[in-house]
């Protein structure tokens, strides 16, 4: 896919809180926000750009899964064994809930180090492979992080790190924003450019200018789900 014709964006977006909203997520969901250029009226979008804060797994509360047909009970006992035997996955009932992964194991996926990664299934959950969608995955809430993103990539001076400040909650602690997605149809969200809104938030105009067009650079060699995740 090349992209998203305007109400098409909108569409998918409301299926994305649609399946947080009633299906088993790997980890708790509390927010869906849309960012970027869906939220500035933009037909096409290019790209869809999503965020999801979600909730650090330190207890699985996942419900015992049923033994086998044939009595044995590791399954039930311990989902780290088995889903490392199974798809070579460590961190299953850690990372992830057991029971999402038990009904979801298509979408189980890890990181370089071959422990279940939250973010990424997340976006094997939510996103087909070929869709121009970029998942950002994180603990904490949006705003907290667009603040946190950009003084660490102030530090390492590389603003492909930033998160783009101009986004609308869709979806938070199980209530759908109607407005929200009535604004988005209509387009009418009034928000600045990328590097007037990086300005609002402390950059000089040099700075936000140089930094916008970084992000856009990068944004534009992205192709398919792309998927980042990170713990504030």
């Amino acid at each position: 896919m090349t992209g998203f014709d305007r109400s098409d964006a909108v569409d998918r977006l409301a299926g994305i809180v649609e399946t947080v909203a009633n299906e088993r997520m790997p980890v708790p969901v509390r927010e869906v926000w849309a960012v970027g250029d869906v939220a500035l009226g933009l037909d096409p979008v290019e790209r869809l750009d999503v965020y999801v804060t979600k909730d650090v797994l330190l207890r699985d509360d996942s419900e015992p899964t049923e033994a086998s047909a044939d009595g044995d009970e590791s399954d039930e006992r311990d989902p780290n064994a088995r889903f490392r035997e199974s798809h070579g996955i460590e961190g299953v009932g850690k990372s992830v809930r057991a029971d999402w992964a038990a009904e979801f194991p298509d979408s189980l996926r890890a990181n370089a180090n071959g422990h279940a990664a939250p973010e990424r299934c997340l976006a094997a959950h939510l996103l087909a492979d070929d869709e121009p969608v970029h998942l950002e995955v994180c603990n904490s809430s949006f705003e907290d992080n667009v603040t946190q993103r950009l003084r660490g990539a102030q530090l390492r001076e590389d603003y492909t790190q930033l998160l783009d400040p101009r986004g609308v909650c869709l979806w938070a602690e199980g209530t759908r924003s109607d407005e929200a997605f009535r604004k988005l149809r209509a387009g009418d969200l009034a928000l600045p450019t990328l590097s007037a809104a990086l300005e609002m938030l402390g950059l000089d105009d040099d700075e936000a200018e140089a930094a916008a067009r970084e992000l856009h650079a990068w944004r534009d060699r992205q192709d398919g789900v792309t998927v980042r995740g990170d713990i504030v």
